[in-house]
């Protein structure tokens, strides 16, 4: 009995410890930035290191831009497809906002979208690239070309991805003295969250040129998430080690440095992703670095290119810029949609949310759909439960008998538990069946957790009445009180632990699981209640029907 209680007691320490991490990274104390630091001058690059151009802070300051502060920049390029509003800025190219029209903030705020990517305030999240030339020219190359520091000339400040039209085409340019000339291409597509992006150089010169181009996002620390905690911040991908997280924390220790083929870097936090996606048969270096003040870049640049003169040679590379849709990502780059993280058990969960989907693509409501999901995962293991429930009940049976044990042996566990082994082997009854087939069913339990907290299509999803996103709290707090019910009813039909210490411990979890949930989205709170009734439901099923015609 005692082996029993100990270990459906670490189950439960195990989802509280979840539901605990969950509150921290929800209700906590906020992150605080470091200490500002000096970012050091930039130096000369040996050959094959990344260039200092590449590793410096935004131009003209090296501090966090305060709120309604901008980056130093020159002029804004506003760029609008079907799903993306976006801003370019002439100095340096660079990626400076961007919008999902598809996702609005909030569900009772239609018409204004998701800001993912801002150059303002000090969520600061931008894509910069450019070229890295080497610090000392040489006779007989031409080294000259724009940085993230540029400045670049543009042929007008919007664009707009004409209805019917396959593509939009925004060029920037850039010209030096000595004849060379680059242009930034960014094209967008219909539908499409990937940019793809084109830096042309054209070699006018007298010389031959040469240069590396590299491509970064910089992003402060600050939590953009003000959901249930999930990873904010760096990852990248190999085809050897496949998907890796780079945390802030692991930039502020060390710089990565790393050569990878067919990869990609990104930053990513709950919901949605950037990322830069070199050519997959191109080898490129991978870099992080710490900037201070709570600014960290990760990004990659490729080999040296050189280019004859009166040549020319474009530079290819895509951005995804949106939401992390898995069925998108599979098709955008192999691995993207790991960044959908479902930790360890995502062998478990990837199947779990292609039922969950295909349930959806018939139902058309993300409600029901947990609800068919959580009753096809209980039929699937009706067996085990069975199991479970009939240890249970028949311990509920013997309860008197082991509670006039525990009265006739007093302090004595050696003796009780003796006897209490003897009533066992005697009723047939294996003090282990109530809870094995429960630990069994945990690690599905939490992978279906983690498919509910990661699913972007969740986001805003209505299910009925006054549960419009079920992806935020339940704003009257049914659901949450609810499954409190269903918990107190749970007990009501399990057998009362002899501990009067553990028995005042079960007794407190329904009040403090309701507590929990009543912050948890309403699409979790659903599936947990769901979950519960049918337990009890089974239960009550086995213990009246199954076992009386035994």
């Amino acid at each position: 009995m005692e082996l029993q209680r100990t270990l459906l007691f670490a189950a439960l320490a195990m989802v509280i410890f979840l539901l605990w991490q969950a509150w921290q990274a929800e209700y906590g104390p906020a992150p605080q930035l470091p200490a500002q630091t000096q970012t050091s001058a930039p130096t000369a690059s040996a050959p094959g290191e990344i260039p200092s151009v590449a590793t410096q802070p935004a131009p003209t300051s090296t501090a966090v831009p305060t709120a309604g502060e901008q980056l130093a920049g020159g002029q804004r390029v506003r760029v609008i497809t079907d799903v993306l509003d976006l801003t370019l800025d002439t100095l340096g190219g660079d990626v400076r906002k961007v919008a999902l029209l598809d996702h609005p903030v909030a569900s009772d705020k239609p018409d204004q979208p998701f800001v993912l990517m801002s150059d303002g305030g000090p969520e600061l999240f931008i894509a910069q690239s450019g070229f890295a030339n080497k610090t000392a020219e040489t006779p007989d190359v031409v080294t000259s070309a724009p940085s993230h520091k540029s400045a670049y000339t543009v042929e007008q400040l919007e664009y707009r991805l004409e209805p019917g039209a396959d593509s939009l085409i925004v060029p920037l340019t850039w010209r030096s003295p000595e004849g060379i000339s680059v242009t930034k291409r960014y094209i967008f597509r219909p539908g499409s969250y990937v940019i793809e992006l084109a830096h042309d150089v054209v070699n006018d010169s007298a010389l031959p040129w040469q240069g590396t181009l590299y491509q970064q996002l910089q992003r402060s620390e600050v939590e953009v998430s003000h959901l249930m905690y999930t990873y904010t911040g760096g990852v990248i991908y190999s085809p050897e080690d496949k998907y890796q997280k780079i945390s802030f924390d692991d930039m502020r220790d060390a710089n990565l440095t790393r050569d990878i083929t067919g990869g990609w870097a990104a930053m990513i936090q709950h919901y949605f992703l950037s990322a830069w996606l070199p050519p997959a048969d191109q080898p490129h270096h991978y870099y992080t670095r710490a900037l201070g003040q709570g600014r960290f870049v990760i990004g990659m640049y490729s080999q040296d290119q050189l280019v004859p003169a009166g040549a020319r040679h474009t530079f290819t590379n895509r951005i995804y810029a949106g939401p992390k849709l898995q069925k998108v990502l599979e098709d955008v780059a192999p691995g993207l949609e790991l960044t959908v993280d479902y930790g360890m058990l995502t062998i478990i969960a990837k199947p779990m949310f292609w039922l969950l989907d295909k349930i959806h693509s018939f139902v058309g409501n993300w409600g029901w759909s947990i609800i068919i999901l959580t009753i096809l995962i209980k039929l699937a293991f009706y067996k085990l439960s069975e199991t479970s429930y009939k240890s249970m009940a028949q311990m509920k049976r013997i309860g008197p008998r082991m509670q006039a044990l525990k009265e006739r042996y007093g302090d004595d566990k050696q003796r009780m538990n003796q006897a209490l082994m003897e009533m066992y082997k005697k009723e047939k009854i294996n003090p282990l069946g109530g809870c094995l087939p429960i630990l069994i069913q945990i690690p599905f339990f939490i992978a279906l957790y983690w498919v509910l907290l990661e699913t972007v299509e969740l986001r805003q999803a209505e299910w009925i009445l006054w549960i419009t996103d079920l992806s935020i709290k339940d704003p009257f707090y049914v659901l949450p009180v609810l499954m409190g019910v269903t918990m107190v009813a749970q007990q009501k039909l399990n057998p009362a632990p002899l501990d009067p210490v553990q028995a005042k411990i079960m007794m407190a979890l329904p009040l403090v699981f309701t507590v929990f949930f009543a912050f948890f989205p309403a699409g979790l709170v659903l599936y947990w209640l769901v979950n519960n009734a049918l337990s009890i439901l089974q239960q009550w099923y086995i213990t009246r029907v199954v076992l009386k015609g035994t």
